[in-house]
């Protein structure tokens, strides 16, 4: 059950943040300009590309090399396909995954490999292998990790990853949902994919980014009250509930799928994601299943505090500006509704495509850290 008490008392919540996941929440805009700055130092801004690749390969373990996979495709759109390597192995560890290059990989393509560990032996056999086949590489990782090395041996482009120094320490390390490793591994290749012309993200809107994001931090601070805090409210209102997931717009969509994992991997807690229209028939039969909050007639009866809760599905809205007017949200509202679903939305502030996406993200990693603490996950 969630403790509700506890989202209100900040040195209860810094005494239960054993992983550092609210302050790297907190310092997500200090990250981006971090990044930033080693993604120049590392000459990202001097390169004199050749014309565009013809595709982007990405590789990485865990759920932050998804979520880039998923944030450069959709940024890049149609201009050149993004595709993530999914690794091979026995297990999660570092010593047990592999990668292999596509067989048409090649000179024209280019190999991105981004790891908050850079100890993987099968991230340096795959950086050998590009270069064996003449693909681009380039490189963001720890400084001083064996990835470093191997990148220079490639003659690749390595950007050293914008760590804390509380994350250096950490023990068990950090977790690849949370959101300090997450801005830190994708804004040098945000600078990177302006450089080639696939997005624009010169170096002013990385500092507006980050600007909104310290922005964010303050409404949804340890020290704000949940009542006016927007993440906490979204926490709350998902205890005790299976979240689905619903999203519109481009930006969207990669926000819902990255808040999908941070709740699985940080809070403990299943979810559903699907995009607006066709989640209305994909999540139809669930709504109308026991799931939904009005299935339990015996519920309001319920000893709450002897019993274990119900498990209820509970809709969550995320809504970037939709596409010429055209708008799934009215029939979104009035399925959940109809079904006694309750539903949380969040929209972005005005703005352009990339500071919109990540308020989404940042708002929904709050509510991910702060569900994950008040439940002790």
């Amino acid at each position: 059950m969630l403790d509700e008490s506890l989202l209100d008392t900040p040195e209860a919540l810094a005494e239960a943040d054993h992983r550092a996941l609210l302050r790297g929440a907190a310092e997500a805009g200090a990250r981006v300009r971090t990044a930033a700055r080693h993604a120049t130092e590392a000459g990202v801004h001097e390169l004199k590309p050749d014309g565009r690749p013809r595709a982007i390969l990405l590789a990485g373990p865990g759920a932050a090399a998804t979520c880039v996979a998923d944030l450069l495709g959709t940024l890049a759109g149609a201009a050149c396909p993004v595709t993530r390597l999914a690794p091979a192995g026995v297990a999660p560890a570092a010593g047990a995954l592999r990668w292999e290059l596509p067989g048409w990989a090649g000179s024209v393509d280019l190999l991105i490999v981004t790891t908050p560990d850079g100890s993987e032996p099968g991230l340096s056999l795959l950086v050998e292998q590009a270069y064996r086949r003449g693909c681009t590489v380039v490189a963001v990782a720890p400084a001083g990790s064996p990835l470093a090395d191997a990148a220079g041996a490639a003659h690749g482009l390595f950007v050293p990853m914008a760590t804390a120094p509380y994350e250096q320490d950490e023990q068990p390390p950090v977790a690849a949902s949370a959101p300090g490793v997450l801005w830190a591994l994708l804004t040098p290749l945000l600078a990177l994919l302006d450089r080639i012309a696939l997005i624009s993200a010169p170096p002013e809107e990385l500092e507006r980014v980050a600007d909104h994001l310290d922005h964010i931090a303050e409404r949804c601070g340890p020290a704000v009250a949940t009542y006016s805090n927007p993440a906490k409210t979204l926490a709350t209102e998902l205890a005790d509930s299976l979240p689905v997931i619903w999203t519109e717009g481009t930006s969207a969509g990669p926000a819902g799928r990255r808040f999908a994992a941070a709740l699985a991997e940080l809070a403990g807690r299943p979810s559903l994601v699907a995009e607006l229209p066709e989640a209305l028939a994909a999540h139809n039969a669930l709504l109308a299943g026991p799931l939904a909050a009005g299935a339990d007639p015996d519920d309001f009866f319920r000893d709450r505090v002897e019993e274990t809760p119900a498990l209820h599905a509970r809709v969550v809205l995320l809504r970037d500006r939709p596409i010429g007017g055209l708008t799934a949200a009215p029939a979104a509202r009035e399925l959940a509704l109809s079904h006694d679903t309750p539903i949380s939305e969040l929209e972005p502030e005005a703005g352009d495509e990339l500071v919109a996406l990540a308020e989404l993200i940042a708002m929904t990693d709050f509510a991910a850290v702060y569900l994950a603490l008040a439940s002790r996950a």
